[in-house]
């Protein structure tokens, strides 16, 4: 029997990446799963976004497991949008359980600069406040909420290294760390019903967003077109243990762990999954 055998789990930019790795994972352990995604570009953002057929080939793959996928295409940014596609998933799979707000985009060197700080606001901080409360009226005792957070959230903007040094770079931050506190205070409000909410902060995870010349770009500004050779050694510079960056398999364990019931009273929680990268920035940074 899996960990979240019979549940259903709600997920946001499922489509690829780490979205798409906890909709497998939890599909893996015995959950049905709501995805949803954007799976259209963002023009102030300088990397592409997931497509409709990402979306497809995570439904796929969660078939393979034997469990159900109900797939809509939705923007975070539009709580009309979420309820509609989270209240046909329900209608289809029976209930929810789990609420994994995952979508996010990063915006540095986003162009125009304000606008992209006005997108990745609305993205980061304000679709994962959209998809939690879309999901609060159908949650009962027993179930989870997280949301992807990042070790940049724990981190002082003006201090270095961080990857707060434009506006959309900023709102990256900004974003998580707000998210972060209001995680925290829901968690406050949800324990006394038996729900619980927790953050989960990644460091730098191997998907489509970490590598895409923006993200090369911000980690090394000294060079005027940088590739992923020489940025990859610069990623490594952020965390104590040795290695450039995380996988999004290693954020799926976590957030599996902390929707199961072997987390059922851990609640509040911030959670770093960083490879001690906090710990290393600290240590700068004291």
């Amino acid at each position: 029997m899996g960990r979240v055998q019979g549940k259903v789990a709600f997920i946001t930019g499922a489509a690829r990446g780490q979205g798409r790795s906890h909709a497998v994972r939890l599909a893996e352990e015995g959950a049905d799963i709501i995805a949803v995604d954007l799976c259209e570009n963002i023009d102030t953002i300088g990397y592409s976004m997931a497509s409709a057929d990402d979306l497809d080939e995570t439904a796929a793959f969660v078939e393979k497991t034997g469990q159900r996928i109900v797939t809509a295409k939705a923007d975070v940014r539009d709580a009309a949008q979420l309820k509609k596609a989270l209240e046909d998933g329900i209608a289809q799979l029976g209930g929810l359980d789990i609420v994994v707000a995952q979508a996010g985009i990063a915006g540095m060197k986003g162009d125009p600069p304000m606008q992209a700080w006005t997108d990745v606001i609305n993205t980061n901080l304000v679709g994962t406040i959209n998809a939690i409360q879309v999901a609060l009226p159908h949650l009962k005792e027993g179930a989870s909420i997280v949301a992807t957070g990042s070790t940049a959230a724990l981190m002082d903007a003006h201090n270095k290294p961080t990857p707060g040094n434009d506006p959309g770079g900023m709102a990256y931050m900004t974003s998580k760390r707000l998210l972060s506190q209001y995680v925290h205070d829901l968690a406050t409000n949800l324990a006394v019903r038996g729900i619980r909410a927790n953050v989960v902060h990644p460091t730098n995870c191997n998907t489509d967003m970490l590598q895409s010349p923006p993200m090369y770009k911000s980690f090394r500004p000294d060079l005027d077109n940088p590739t992923r050779a020489d940025a990859e050694p610069v990623f490594g510079v952020q965390q104590a243990m040795k290695v450039n960056f995380i996988e999004p398999e290693d954020i799926s364990n976590a957030i599996l762990w902390l929707v199961s019931d072997e987390a059922r009273y851990v609640t509040g929680m911030q959670l770093r999954v960083d490879a001690g990268g906090y710990l290393k920035w600290y240590d700068w940074h004291v």
